[in-house]
């Protein structure tokens, strides 16, 4: 069967080839075509090289994914996975080739590589792994183990759960399953929103992938074969939300050096007392525009080394207050395993107990999975690895010198949730990732949802967009408590109290009441971080750029501002004040619109584009509604996060399925189907997943890529041969002196006010 590309109305690839592994090639083809721009930024990122054609705002994220060794732990993982599951590590390999074809005409299509001068250069068999890793490696929210250390050294240990939230820059989702006994079918429904830094193009990709073996509908991470997160295939759906787990830890080393130049050893003294020694080597990053920066790399027996500091002498450690050196360890950099082996027996599921069975072989992100078949029959689970080591490894940086704090194995077996009442939700809330995790988001999206759903028990997919669309935010209700309260106010703040508590608490964008529930909220933000007792804490965080969001204060104050306002005593910070001139400032000056008229989608884009950023649209929602479009209080309103993506899965009828992302699915600027599905995102409505392929298109021109190039790339995966301008040879030149090479994310510019741009602009 000779492998062809179809497209529906909306321009999603459907994808039909004579077997699995022909089928990863086209997918890799297709999404070359697509999303050549997306996914060519994606391969420098996990390689730590976007700064030589994106310039040094990507310098900070490219010294993080060199140090963290981000490409050589894809590379040990592929190498691990040839060898555990050679039939995935083939399929894996198909798609590159996929890749590699479609690149030189995805870049033709693409202007971007014009833009910024950039020749597509050539995946290797674990690129697609390393492109996973780098978009996750944030995930389990690590640097707030940064943020406690500075809030218990200036506030001290009681302070750490006054700001204990889902912080400025962790990943979300809604998630919610309705058994059969609460629909009008009789069969379950899957539905949800995953909750990311919204970019453009989208960080998921709608497809359908179809062979003898299977049939999936999906959503495909752009870049990596199969579909992990979001998929039907006809007879079983699954679903995903962050659990919220802490699976990666921190430690604080004492390191030393010896020798000089090219021979200069490192060593680091180990919880056996003795000095052991550190791989160390200096990797150069090239900068658009700027002289290149040498990044020194160095991993202990712990891990990598991603914050540097003074090193020790032999006369012991380096002066309080010191933020490194801190070394980071991570899961795959220790088990060589980024959970690959479940994708292929996820796309051949055909009920719960495949899904289940495959997602035990799941490493990370941790997450909590529901999953839902044509027989009835349901799951509830948690799927990842997470380390068995000392409670205090979860909390806080840890000594690498002192024992207890070694992993000890996996945790296991993975806990279960339950499906209540027929109904199970999940909005990153504790639950059944509770032993696994620290911070867990409140519990305001878990709880309207769960309001909604209790009311009916004749749900049809259909109906299900409209909860994706709730702007209910119960986490309004201690500021306006406080102001309810006060008195000795002005008759203008008077009249504006008034108008605040007869609100019925939901950020719709056409609403006026939400715009000034909006302005007094940053206000009352502004006043708490400006108070004396938080000083400490606004100074410049002696840490790495992308780390930074998770130290800002800003963000800090807004997130946790409902906990804040409800302590019983908040450092001498008199709230009641704060409140008050928050709510004179306002009605002083209120807002002359809607909320929607500041609250305003803030995409992500590689090439930052100031002319499409002002004509982004305004959204309803907020950070603690169902639709949780973020912005940060006393910072913007501007929303960078949100959902990136929307799906419903009918069990019964996978045709009356729907799903859809911000923009559209292609990542062609001037496409069609660049943003044509913009206006379904914004007024909560779905495109439908079609499954007959009699109503889909056939496209030439997707079906004639020149199958030459593939020949050019099969047979040459283990060599490192990329000619992007010269960027990829000098990494190459560098990771071929010592035993790896790093990666890269993205970079952060601290502002003046304790905020951070990225946490407007940035990336998970």
């Amino acid at each position: 069967m000779t492998a062809e590309i179809y497209r529906d109305a909306w321009g999603v690839p459907h994808l039909r080839a004579g077997d699995a592994r022909e089928l990863a090639h086209t997918q890799g083809l297709a999404t070359a075509l697509d999303r050549a721009w997306q996914i060519e930024v994606e391969r420098h990122r996990a390689r730590g090289t976007s700064a030589a054609f994106l310039g040094a705002d990507a310098l900070g994220w490219d010294r993080f994914a060199r140090q963290a060794l981000l490409d050589d732990t894809a590379r040990r993982c592929f190498t691990a996975l040839e060898r555990r599951d050679p039939e995935t590590a083939a399929w894996v390999r198909a798609y590159v080739d996929g890749v590699n074809q479609g690149l030189p005409e995805g870049a033709r299509r693409a202007p971007e590589f014009a833009t910024v001068g950039l020749t597509p250069g050539r995946w290797e068999p674990w690129t697609s792994l390393g492109v996973w890793l780098a978009t996750h490696i944030l995930f389990a929210g690590f640097p707030a183990k940064l943020w406690r250390e500075e809030v218990v050294r200036h506030l001290g240990p009681d302070a750490v759960g006054l700001f204990a939230t889902d912080g400025p820059a962790t990943s979300g989702s809604n998630g919610w399953l309705v058994s059969g006994e609460r629909t009008a079918t009789g069969l379950p429904v899957i539905a949800g929103d995953p909750h990311r830094f919204i970019e453009a193009p989208g960080v998921y990709q709608q497809i359908r992938l179809s062979c003898p073996e299977f049939d999936v509908v999906g959503l495909a991470v752009p870049g990596v074969p199969g579909i992990a997160h979001f998929g039907h295939t006809g007879t079983v759906a699954w679903a995903i939300t962050n659990a919220m787990a802490d699976y990666q830890d921190l430690y604080r080393e004492r390191l030393r050096r010896s020798g000089e130049g090219e021979g200069q050893r490192v060593e680091a003294l180990g919880p056996d007392g003795r000095w052991h020694a550190a791989s160390r080597h200096v990797e150069t990053v090239e900068v658009a525009d700027g002289e290149p920066v040498e990044v020194e790399v160095i991993e202990t027996g712990r891990g990598p080394v991603v914050i540097s500091g003074d090193f020790d002498g032999e006369d012991g450690p380096v002066a309080e207050g010191s933020a490194g050196p801190i070394s980071l360890r991570y899961p795959p950099r220790v088990s060589e395993d980024l959970g690959f082996g479940s994708l292929l027996p996820l796309l051949r599921a055909r009920r719960v107990a495949d899904v289940d069975r495959a997602f035990d072989a799941w490493a990370e992100p941790v997450n909590v999975v529901q999953a839902a078949d044509t027989e009835g029959g349901l799951l509830h689970r948690v799927a990842g690895r997470v380390p068995l080591r000392d409670p205090e490894n979860g909390v806080r940086i840890v000594a690498a010198w002192e024992p207890g704090h070694e992993w000890r194995g996996w945790y296991g077996p993975m806990p279960r949730g339950t499906v209540d009442d027929g109904i199970a939700v999940m909005a990153n809330q504790r639950g059944p990732a509770t032993p696994l995790g620290v911070e867990f988001a409140p519990p305001h999206r878990a709880d309207r949802l769960r309001t909604l759903l209790d009311a009916r028990t004749d749900w049809s997919a259909a109906d299900m967009a409209a909860l994706h669309m709730d702007t209910h935010l119960a986490s309004a209700g201690p500021l306006l408590d406080h102001l309810a309260a006060l008195d000795g106010l002005t008759p203008e703040a008077v009249a504006l109290r008034e108008r605040l508590l007869a609100w019925d608490r939901r950020m719709d964008a056409d609403s006026r009441e939400a715009a000034v529930y909006a302005a007094v909220r940053s206000a009352v933000v502004r006043r708490i971080v400006a108070h004396p007792a938080l000083a400490p804490l606004t100074g410049p965080p002696s840490c790495p750029e992308v780390l930074r969001p998770w130290l800002a204060l800003v963000p800090r104050v807004a997130f946790a501002l409902e906990g804040l306002l409800k302590a019983e005593d908040l450092y001498g910070i008199d709230r009641a004040e704060a409140v008050g001139a928050a709510v004179e400032e306002v009605a002083g000056a209120p807002p002359k619109g809607t909320w929607g008229d500041t609250h305003r989608l803030a995409p992500w884009r590689a090439v930052p584009d100031p002319a499409s950023d002002d004509r982004e649209p305004g959204l309803s929602g907020d950070h603690d509604c169902v639709l949780c479009t973020s912005a940060v209080p006393g910072l913007t309103d501007r929303a960078a996060r949100g959902p990136a993506a929307r799906y419903v899965w009918d069990v019964a009828r996978r045709e009356d399925s729907g799903w859809v992302v911000p923009f559209g699915a292609s990542g062609v600027p001037g496409s069609p189907h660049h943003r044509d599905q913009l206006p379904l995102w914004l007024g909560g409505e779905l495109a439908p997943v079609v499954t007959d392929w009699n109503l889909l298109t056939r496209n030439d021109e997707d079906n004639d890529v020149d199958n030459s190039v593939d020949n050019n790339v099969s047979d040459e995966s283990d060599e490192d041969s990329d000619d992007d301008n010269g960027i990829d040879d000098e990494c190459n030149r560098s990771g071929h002196e010592r035993d790896g090479s790093g990666d890269k994310r993205n970079g952060t510019g601290e502002t003046g006010d304790g905020g951070s741009d990225d946490v407007v602009h940035g990336r998970p």
